[in-house]
């Protein structure tokens, strides 16, 4: 059962936003906005390394006697199955309401907080079992391609401003329960490591956070492997090093996701799009890895 305050307002969009977003697929095109994950892959650096580990192997078990389906294969069937490890965090993916906290009591969206609801296996209030399927409208907003780059500076920040304008210049006003995809270009880096690193990171500042949440969104997400600008030009007091995943995540309980691929929804100048995401419910985990699609 789902207490009050671990969702948030992208768990209850209203049916009629749901129909309309289904309406906007005309075309039949679907685009994923994942790229592949793979050991070594480019991440975040406070998150473990990515691995993929074979854990049974046709002549693995072979030499080991193993007859998993019995005495009777005279056809030598085999299989292969494997162990992944890594952080939920690990390319495109959502993050969980539990996955930022804030003040020495450790505190997040709807009432969670360290002592009473964290565990040896992870958070047991906001955590990604309650996250929600997103169906919705998504909007694109192609930061680079209005300034005139393949991709934004190292440190450059995208106020509410450049959001208003874009939306604007773009004819995508943002409304209510929408998933607003804010592009800085970063994935046409991947997965160069070094040349992301030149680049890291531009993002939405303060300012632009308050400007989606005072719109409603359901959830928001980019193409770095923070969302926001980093380092915060604006931390405020006392000092803040993500005053945007503090505002939207822990305040607002306002989605984020983090390494999507927009490149080709930026080429094919797609703006506007059914928007379909559905995350992983596994207990205890802070977010969830996610192949997000647009659809037009």
């Amino acid at each position: 059962m789902i207490a009050d305050g671990e969702v948030g307002p992208g768990a209850t969009v209203p049916p009629e936003k749901i129909r309309g977003a289904a309406a906007l697929v005309r075309d039949g095109r679907v685009y994923s906005l994942a790229a592949p994950r793979f050991p070594g892959m480019p991440l975040f650096a406070g998150h473990p390394k990515f691995e993929v580990l074979t854990y049974r192997s046709p002549r693995g078990i072979r030499a080991a006697g193993d007859q998993p389906w019995g005495p009777h294969n005279e056809a030598g069937l085999g299989y292969m199955s494997e162990v992944i490890m890594g952080t939920a965090h690990s390319g495109a993916h959502i993050d969980a309401l539990a996955h930022m906290t804030i003040g020495p009591e450790g505190r997040w969206y709807g009432g969670g907080n360290a002592d009473e609801h964290l565990g040896d296996f992870g958070p047991r209030f906001g955590d990604a079992e309650k996250l929600p399927p997103l169906f919705t409208r998504g909007v694109l907003l192609d930061v680079a391609a209005w300034r005139g780059l393949s991709c934004l500076q190292k440190g450059e920040a995208v106020s509410a401003q450049d959001l208003e304008t874009i939306a604007h210049v773009q004819g995508t006003p943002v409304g209510e329960s929408d998933v607003v995809l804010i592009r800085t270009g970063y994935m046409s880096l991947w997965p160069d490591a070094e040349r992301m690193a030149a680049h890291a990171t531009p993002g939405p500042d303060v300012s632009a956070a308050r400007w989606l949440s005072a719109r409603r969104i359901a959830a928001t997400g980019s193409d770095t492997e923070t969302y926001e600008v980093q380092p915060a030009p604006d931390p405020g007091e006392p000092s803040n090093p993500q005053p945007v995943h503090t505002h939207l995540l822990i305040e607002c309980g306002i989605y984020i996701m983090e390494s999507l691929d927009l490149e080709a929804i930026s080429r094919d100048r797609v703006y506007e799009f059914l928007f379909v995401a559905c995350p992983l419910k596994i207990r205890g985990a802070t977010g969830s890895m996610i192949d997000p699609l647009a659809v037009v």
